[in-house]
């Protein structure tokens, strides 16, 4: 199945505007999927002798492409681009190249100095909720719009909802049908994920110490990140954690969120929070794949907090407007788990794997409220059917809303 991808408009208009858009993202999110859909001259790296000739002279092979063309797998040879900003140079013509990539090439400082004006950035996450509903309403503006009252809830049950936790966004996995099938899956992207990019982007000289602490990272999802706890868990230094983190950083598997600290007087923690990037890959590495397994995991609310992220973060990506999301904490212990801001606006939001919420949920939002003056709204996402007021611009929100 060809699923929409909300992102594909965003390409068309930095096509229009730039000589070279690099779409970014994890592997098999569907970068090469999305390129194909836009443009229809396409070469990849993966291709041995492609890489050999552009290896051999890298001017003329870039002179002799059919222009506009997809470039793939531009992390395996990242010198590509300073021929292609050659060629930018010598003639600038905007929508030229579409590249993509499964790490961050652009974090090389080196790389962003030289194509710096003639490059828009652009990342593909995992499938959205909405993009496998094929729905291409916008749930940033849903939440911001002071109008959540009349929103129209989508037919889907929480069985449903579980599952789709636990598979997670992949397109590849939502065309497998058996818990064996999937299990096999995931284990097989991981391992080749490690020794493709991982490999290709960093020096690992303990594959079972990058292993071991990979896994233990899964149980702190939507936990703040205290470095010393892990280094010390998994038997490695700080420097070698530093080094593992920015490797899983730069190939999109984690996240870390910032802290909010912004128009309050008040005193914020300054760690980030670390998340997974796509809940079914927590789910794989917690041992969880069915319902029951969910049900009764100790992790059950940070594999859910982990979905909600993963969604809010793809409405952040592809919005319209700039948007950003944090999480807020001070030093006296409020916390609310995701802070959204749009514009002169910010919306605050909870997430609870209930099927209940009650007043005290809000309590921290409540606080936010009175003391921030762009405050819009407050939030409890929960597993409950009905969306129900605690107060003035104050929801309970089924998390079916996201779908």
């Amino acid at each position: 199945m060809k699923y929409p991808r909300t992102l594909k408009s965003h390409i068309e208009n930095a096509l229009k505007y730039f000589p070279v858009v690099l779409l970014t993202g994890a592997r098999q999110v569907g970068k090469s999927t999305l390129a194909l859909d836009i443009l229809d001259t396409y070469m990849t790296f993966d291709d041995i002798t492609v890489y050999a000739s552009a290896r051999s002279d890298p001017k003329t092979f870039i002179n002799s492409l059919k222009k506009p063309v997809v470039i793939d797998e531009i992390q395996k040879m990242p010198e590509i681009l300073t021929a292609i900003k050659m060629d930018v140079d010598r003639k600038r013509v905007n929508g030229s190249y579409l590249l993509t990539g499964s790490s961050n090439i652009m974090a090389y400082k080196n790389i962003a100095d030289s194509l710096a004006g003639r490059i828009a950035v652009l990342e593909l996450m995992p499938l959205s909720c909405k993009e496998i509903g094929s729905k291409d309403d916008d749930i940033l503006d849903t939440l911001f719009s002071q109008k959540i009252a009349k929103v129209r809830l989508p037919d889907i049950n929480n069985d449903e909802i579980i599952m789709q936790i636990i598979n997670g966004g992949y397109p590849e996995i939502l065309k497998i049908d058996d818990p064996k099938g999937r299990y096999l899956w995931f284990g097989s992207y991981i391992s080749t994920y490690i020794e493709r990019d991982i490999r290709d982007i960093g020096e690992l000289r303990h594959m079972d110490k990058f292993i071991r602490m990979f896994n233990m990272l899964a149980s702190r999802s939507s936990q703040v990140l205290i470095k010393s706890d892990i280094a010390r868990d998994a038997a490695i230094d700080s420097k070698t954690l530093d080094n593992y983190l920015q490797l899983l950083d730069l190939t999109y598997q984690i996240f870390m969120l910032k802290p909010y600290s912004r128009n309050i007087n008040k005193r914020f923690v300054k760690s980030n929070k670390i998340f997974f990037t796509d809940s079914g890959v927590v789910s794989y590495l917690l041992g969880i794949s069915s319902s029951q397994q969910l049900m009764s995991s100790h992790y059950k609310g940070a594999v859910f907090e982990t979905f909600v992220f993963a969604e809010l973060l793809k409405a952040v990506k592809c919005s319209e407007q700039p948007a950003k999301i944090f999480f807020y904490r001070t030093f006296d212990r409020k916390e609310i788990d995701f802070i959204l801001e749009k514009g002169d606006s910010l919306v605050a939001v909870e997430v609870k794997f209930s099927h209940t919420v009650t007043k005290s949920d809000f309590k921290h939002i409540i606080n936010l409220q009175k003391s921030a003056d762009n405050f819009t709204a407050g939030y409890v996402f929960y597993m409950g059917e009905h969306i129900l007021p605690f107060g003035e611009n104050l929801y309970a929100l089924p998390v079916k809303i996201l779908f």
